[in-house]
């Protein structure tokens, strides 16, 4: 005699993939623990964890895609993260270091770069799938970070006070802000094949770069940082003049 089946099924526990999610709450963590040493005053300190923060953020998504472990959760608190670590964290070092002198022209620009965040995070989900993925629309919420934390730490090291350099600070703050919103393209680097073969002399200059970085590592992620947020605007115009004289050739085309 064949037992019939149960008509009330004991419903599938779902889980979350651990290895991926415990990178993403490294990043959630680096974000907030940046905005407890500033409020301690340890703006230095603030300025690495948002760095970590960003080896974590990438590492993530990579991870999770060399192990088929992605999911829908994953991208949504991936987003969180972002918002806590790239977006009040930069926000909130930046405000209590050089713009709480400003008074109200401080907490304005504070807010438009966490406003510009969460806005850049969310067009960038709404574009999964259908964006190009060669190009970021808007300067990434990663690199306007690595903007204000090399900003902070480069001050700090140089023993810059941040009221001296207020103004400096707020046009950097409104600067990175916007560009996370603006039509600006990026170049994504994904692209680049990292499991392909490459030359030696590729490992060499890898070699050097991190010397490089390591001499003086505030300085040389200020200029990285600062000459990427430079490249949006240089590719952006190139493309758009590259388009313009393929259309007057066309027409020259035609007209002969």
């Amino acid at each position: 005699m064949t037992e019939e089946p149960s008509k009330n099924p004991k419903p599938r526990r779902r889980g979350i993939y651990l290895l991926p999610n415990l990178l993403t709450t490294a990043t959630l963590f680096g974000g907030f623990y940046a905005i407890l040493a500033a409020m301690s005053g340890r703006f230095e300190a603030a300025a690495i964890a948002i760095f970590i923060a960003m080896v974590a953020d990438g590492l993530d998504g990579r991870v999770a895609r060399m192990t088929n472990t992605q999911s829908d959760f994953g991208a949504e608190y991936d987003s969180l993260a972002d918002m806590v670590a790239f977006g009040l964290a930069p926000a909130l070092v930046m405000y209590l270091w050089a713009l709480n002198g400003l008074g109200k022209f401080g907490w304005l620009a504070a807010f438009v770069y966490t406003a510009g965040t969460a806005l850049r995070l969310a067009r960038f989900n709404t574009q999964v799938g259908t964006a190009d993925k060669r190009y970021f629309q808007g300067l990434a919420s990663p690199a306007s970070a690595a903007i204000m934390a090399s900003a902070v730490w480069v001050g700090i090291e140089h023993g810059f006070d941040g009221k001296d350099v207020a103004w400096g600070a707020c046009f950097i703050t409104l600067a990175a802000g916007l560009l996370m919103v603006s039509n600006v393209r990026y170049s994504s680097f994904k692209e680049i094949d990292f499991r392909g073969k490459v030359p030696f002399i590729a490992l060499v200059a890898v070699m050097l770069g991190f010397a490089i970085v390591l001499w003086q590592p505030s300085l040389v992620l200020f200029l990285l940082s600062f000459g990427y947020a430079i490249s949006g605007p240089v590719l952006t115009l190139t493309q758009l003049k590259q388009r313009r004289a393929k259309r007057q050739t066309g027409h020259t085309d035609k007209d002969e």
